[in-house]
C-alpha cells in the first residue's frame, strides 16, 4: 500500500449556500461546530476532523472564488460530501437530526456488514453521507477484511 498522507496537510471544501445563517443553524443540529476565526457574514468554517473543514460561503462568496457558473445543487451533483461517525448508532442519529432540522432523506440505511450509512440533502440540496466502518476494515480494506471474517467463520 503506498502511504500518501502529508502531515500538516489540510483539507478545506467549499460549497455554496444561500442563507449562511440557516446553514450553520443546520449543521449545528447534526453536532457540527464552527472556527469563529474563519467566520463571517460571507463564510463559516464548519470543522470536520482534526484538519477537515467544510466553508460554508454565501453564493456571493462563492462566485468569487469560482471561474465556471455555479451549478443548481437540487438539480445538478457535483460531489457527495461523506463524514464518518463512531457507531453505527450515531448513523441513525445523526440522520435523524439532519430530517428534523428539514433536510431530506436521499437514501434508505445501506447496510455491508462491515460498513453502515445513511444519506441526505442538506438544505441547499448538496447530497452528504454519514457512515460508519468497522475500525478493522478502516485498517485492512473491505476486500482484506471480508477475506478475514471468513476466514474465522470457516477455519480450515
Amino acid at each position: 500500500m503506498t502511504d500518501s498522507a502529508h502531515p500538516g496537510r489540510m483539507l478545506f471544501l467549499n460549497i455554496p449556500v444561500a442563507d449562511l445563517e440557516r446553514s450553520k443553524a443546520f449543521f449545528a443540529k447534526l453536532g457540527f461546530g464552527f472556527n469563529p476565526k474563519f467566520t463571517d457574514e460571507t463564510a463559516a468554517c464548519m470543522l470536520v476532523g482534526e484538519q477537515a473543514f467544510v466553508m460554508l460561503l454565501s453564493r456571493e462568496k462563492f462566485a468569487e472564488f469560482a471561474k465556471l457558473p455555479m451549478a443548481d445543487p437540487t438539480t445538478h451533483t457535483l460531489a457527495l460530501y461523506c463524514f464518518s461517525v463512531s457507531s453505527r448508532d450515531e448513523v441513525d442519529a445523526v440522520s435523524a437530526a439532519a430530517l428534523a432540522a428539514g433536510g431530506s432523506e436521499a437514501d434508505g440505511a445501506e447496510d455491508y456488514g462491515f460498513m453502515y450509512s445513511r444519506s441526505f440533502f442538506d438544505l441547499d440540496g448538496h447530497g452528504w453521507q454519514v457512515m460508519w466502518m468497522d475500525p478493522a476494515a478502516a485498517e485492512q480494506g473491505p476486500a482484506e477484511f471480508a477475506a478475514s471474517t471468513q476466514d474465522a467463520e470457516n477455519p480450515s
